[in-house]
Parts: structure tokens; C-alpha cells; sequence
């Protein structure tokens, strides 16, 4: 905020650009590391399946942040492997919360809050 231009606007992006199914497996391992195999002694890795209603589905994301780094210098302070380790380990020790936003109880606090 300090270092960018007035009115302009910056993706922000850590560079590590892969494809969701890998995302998807990296996340299956931290789970396997961190919570041990299914019960059935299978890695988590086994539950992916591949739905077929949507043909078009998107391989990957990507974000240019060649501008930002640029005009203001900035680089990540996390990398995208760790940054997802850390991401894992947040949403399994806030069950709480991740239950309040499967139900829509969150939804109520929002508007109480936000109206």
C-alpha cells in the first residue's frame, strides 16, 4: 500500500504455478502425514475421483505478479508448498469454525456484525 501507485492495481502471487490435481494431492499427503491413512490403510489420495459435469474444467490458476514485484518490490514471505502445509494444519485445528461455514451459521454472525 505504501510502495504501489494511486488507483492501481496488483495481483499478488507466489510464482509456484501448478496444476489443481496436483494441489489436490499435495493436500492428500499433508493429510496423510499429519492424520495418518484412512482407516482402511489407504492414502487419501484414493478418494479423487473426476466428475464428469463440467468438460471444460480448469487445469490450473495462474496470477501474473510480475507488476507488483516490480513497482513496489514485494515478494512473497511463503512458499506455496509450506503456505499450504500451514493452510491444512489452520482449517484441522478451527473445526469450529469450517462447521459454522457448512451449516450457514456463519452466515448469521455476518449479518449481526455486517447486516
Amino acid at each position: 500500500m505504501k510502495e504501489g501507485g494511486l488507483g492501481e492495481t496488483y495481483n499478488i502471487g507466489g510464482g509456484g504455478e501448478m496444476d489443481n490435481l496436483s494441489v489436490v494431492k499435495m493436500i492428500c499427503r499433508h493429510l496423510d502425514d499429519i492424520l495418518g491413512p484412512l482407516p482402511d490403510g489407504s492414502p487419501r489420495e484414493s478418494l479423487i475421483t473426476f466428475v464428469r459435469d463440467r468438460p471444460g474444467h480448469d487445469r490450473r490458476y495462474a496470477v501474473d505478479s510480475s507488476k507488483i514485484r516490480r513497482d513496489t518490490g514485494w515478494t512473497p514471505e511463503e512458499d506455496f508448498i509450506t503456505g499450504l502445509l500451514k493452510t491444512v494444519k489452520w482449517y484441522l485445528d478451527n473445526e469450529g469454525w469450517v462447521n459454522q461455514v457448512k451449516t450457514g451459521e456463519y452466515l448469521e454472525w455476518i449479518k449481526t456484525h455486517y447486516g
